[in-house]
């Protein structure tokens, strides 16, 4: 005949602790597979961005690996009055390149050149995503002072409706034809035409 012993408050205890311990943490991954995530991206930087104090924004494409920022929209239109080089003083600010062969050094951080036309120096700088909405952009002189700002995700239409509710006059390829603004140029387009602007 089998005689099953009764269970003794030892025996009960190995066997609940681990299983306790296995449920809690089961409970505990199922709360944080809950929890809202921010939106992962793979296009890394790639959008359009407007600047901190809305001045601007700059249309980040992805050339052969390395990350260009051009102006795709300007509050007050302007010329780079304040470039070194003689040559470039009447160039558009539209269109203009001011994140500059931006190449991946860490997870979410890229690092290159800005050019900044307000004083218009290139400086060392970096661009890292503060999130799925927001790009911290930085730039340092002789490597140790550094200052940035943060700037904000905006929807490529939106460069576009703003560029056609400032602009009077809407220039023409010479075939009658309007010229599409830096927002609407296929990312090929704006990479080839860097060199030029």
């Amino acid at each position: 005949m089998l005689v099953r012993s009764r269970p003794t408050p030892a025996r009960s205890r190995r066997w609940c602790l681990p299983a306790l311990a296995a449920g809690a943490l089961l409970v505990s991954a199922l709360a944080a597979a809950a929890q809202p995530q921010p939106a992962a991206t793979t296009d890394g930087p790639v959008g359009t961005w407007m600047v901190e104090k809305g001045k601007a924004m700059v249309r980040v494409v992805d050339c052969g690996g390395q990350y260009w920022g051009v102006v795709a929209w300007e509050k007050t239109p302007g010329t780079d009055s304040n470039n070194p080089d003689p040559a470039l003083k009447t160039r558009s600010t539209l269109g203009m390149p001011v994140l500059l062969g931006m190449h991946g050094s860490g997870q979410g951080k890229w690092t290159g050149h800005i050019y900044n036309a307000e004083d218009g120096q290139t400086y060392e700088g970096h661009i890292s995503l503060a999130g799925a909405n927001a790009l911290r952009v930085e730039g340092c002189v002789l490597g140790i002072m550094c200052g940035g700002e943060t700037w904000s995700r905006s929807a490529p239409t939106a460069a576009v409706a703003q560029a056609d509710r400032h602009a009077a006059v809407r220039s023409t390829t010479g075939s009658g034809r309007a010229h599409r603004s830096v927002a609407e140029e296929p990312p090929a387009q704006v990479c080839s035409a860097i060199g030029r602007r």
